[in-house]
């Protein structure tokens, strides 16, 4: 009964066209994000992807091979998959909405058009590699990831809800980050999911299998054999899929067990979430009511053996912590080393004006992370490299200004990039691996093989984007970062969600969205460089050329035997 309704429902996507076509591959891609986080659910995935596998079978009946049907399915795959996953977007528009409201729509539904394009790719790369029995879904797999790949790169990249977050709970699964990486985990998301659709594919047996066992025992043979075993190979797809997260499970299972949570001696950690609006954070005439405001939670007793800041060897601020350039403040640099006990220090975000003359006005600055110790001097400091396109900067940035639009920052000229991502020295602790905002959601930002840190500190300002989804995801492509590299992840952000990760994922400390408070944790020690750390994509790349290979030789096959 239940096959019998599956074949139904595969056939009947199949065979449509026209907008239901169109309705059908923007449903099951809007269905999929329920997998990525704050929602996990990633078993609707076995719905959703056989859907993307059947809308390319039914392309074949359109012109030059498909292609372009296929493309356009995936194109409403993807925009139906980015505008519910990415809606969040538009709230940063309304923080100063006399200004931005009108831009709304176009990123609430430019960004996923555009998002949607890369989809489409996939969709058409897997139809050129199409064929009619179970190795189609390997297709499939090898060109998403490719596609999702590329996403990740071209015009700076934007890799965010990659199909791979969804094997990232439970937390067992997303231990084999520590193998393939993101990429990796993108292939096994795709092919996995997606096995299901095979089972309404004609019916198909494999040979007789014969066990034959022959012994001699003195003067006599005797022989048996097991006769007449069949096996149905649309069972062989899905199976291999359940023994492949059965295996991943184990895998992460036995990791987990084998890495507890290691602490660094003498290093106590205090976040300061101030849930600051933007509004206030960007003003500055706030400037006196944004510093009394961080001063006074950051001494806040946290339980009653609680000192306060004098607890903690390292207080950390969130991104871009002020409205005004920090260090051009001597009143405000003057409060920060009255303030700090001997012995902490602090890292924080700050806007940061570029070396110039005195006097010189000021028309672009850099996002940067500061460290400074007791005394307030700056003990280090990194430059973001990874800027925000149309946050941070805009795409032709002086053509754009005359033509009278600006960046959601409204810094004239925009952000700086940095030049080079270095970790930071930190006084009695290990060197940290900066990374700002959304570098986090990059797997080659937290690459640092020459100078391995023992920690990553990533500082972000999550506010632009309020009560919504989006932080929830930003948390959790920043917790790969953590598997994938095996070093702890110390997250600070104004709005939440900060967080203290292990290198196994484990979150051992945070505070919820929208909530104002410190957060006083030990820092996770590091463990030895996973296999991703010293080899990066390469298993991933691997991984799917070889795939590749298969399902040409099996499309090459198919093509002899016609």
């Amino acid at each position: 009964m239940i096959a019998n309704r599956l074949r139904a429902a595969g056939l009947a996507i199949i065979l449509s066209w026209g907008w239901k076509r169109a309705a059908i591959a923007f449903a099951a891609g809007a269905l999929s994000v329920l997998a990525m986080a704050p929602f996990n659910a990633w078993p609707v995935l076995f719905l959703t992807f056989p859907v993307a596998v059947w809308l390319i079978d039914g392309a074949g009946a359109g012109r030059w091979r498909g292609v372009p049907a296929a493309a356009l399915a995936g194109w409403w795959f993807g925009l139906g998959y980015f505008v519910p996953g990415l809606y969040w977007i538009g709230y940063a528009f309304l923080v100063d909405a006399s200004t931005f409201a009108w831009l709304l729509p176009f990123a609430v539904l430019g960004l996923p058009i555009y998002l949607a394009l890369f989809t489409a790719l996939g969709f058409a790369l897997a139809r050129l590699l199409w064929t009619r029995d179970a190795s189609r879904i390997i297709a499939l797999a090898v060109s998403l990831t490719v596609s999702e790949w590329l996403r990740g790169r071209v015009l700076t990249g934007f890799p965010w809800n990659t199909f791979g977050y969804a094997l990232s709970e439970p937390l067992a699964l997303a231990q084999a980050a520590s193998l393939i990486g993101l990429w990796g985990l993108t292939f096994l998301s795709v092919a996995i999911f997606a096995s299901p659709a095979v089972l309404i594919d004609g019916s198909s047996r494999g040979r007789k299998t014969w066990i034959q066992e022959t012994w001699i025992q003195e003067t006599w043979i005797q022989v048996t054999w097991i006769d007449k075993t069949w096996i149905d190979k649309r069972w062989i797809a899905p199976a291999t899929a359940v023994l492949l997260l059965i295996a991943m499970g184990t895998f992460g299972v036995v990791r987990l067990s084998r890495h507890p949570t290691g602490i660094v001696d003498n290093v106590k950690l205090r976040i300061m979430q101030p849930n600051l609006q933007q509004d206030v954070k960007f003003n500055y005439s706030a400037k006196a009511e944004v510093m009394q405001r961080y001063l006074a939670l950051s001494d806040r007793s946290s339980g009653p053996q609680s000192t306060g800041v004098r607890d903690a060897s390292i207080l950390i601020w969130p991104e871009s912590a002020f409205p005004f350039f920090l260090t051009r403040e001597a009143d405000v640099m003057a409060e920060i080393a009255n303030f700090l006990p001997q012995g902490t220090v602090l890292i924080t975000g700050s806007v940061r004006a570029p070396d110039q003359p005195p006097g010189t006005r000021i028309t672009r600055a850099y996002n940067s992370i500061y460290v400074f110790d007791h005394e307030g001097s700056v003990l280090s400091l990194y430059d973001k490299l990874h800027l925000v396109p149309f946050g941070e900067y805009l795409p032709l940035q002086e053509l754009m200004e005359r033509a009278g639009l600006e960046q959601l920052t409204k810094l004239q000229g925009g952000f700086i990039p940095g030049t080079i991502r270095r970790t930071l020295p930190i006084p009695n602790a290990p060197r940290a691996l900066p990374l700002i905002c959304y570098e986090a959601i990059f797997p080659g930002d937290a690459a640092s093989r020459d100078d391995r840190p023992g920690w990553i500190v990533n500082l972000t300002n999550d506010g632009w984007f309020g009560i919504s989804t989006g932080p929830y995801q930003h948390l959790q492509q920043a917790r790969m970062r953590a598997i994938e590299q095996g070093l702890p992840l110390v997250r600070a952000a104004n709005t939440g969600v900060s967080a203290v990760v292990d290198p196994m994922g484990r979150i051992i400390a945070h505070l919820d969205l929208g909530v104002e408070g410190v957060l006083d944790s030990r820092l996770p020690s590091a463990i030895r460089p996973t296999f991703y750390a010293r080899y990066g994509d390469i298993p991933a790349a691997a991984l799917v050329v070889v795939a590749l290979i298969f399902v040409i030789r099996r499309r090459i096959a198919k093509q002899i035997l016609r």
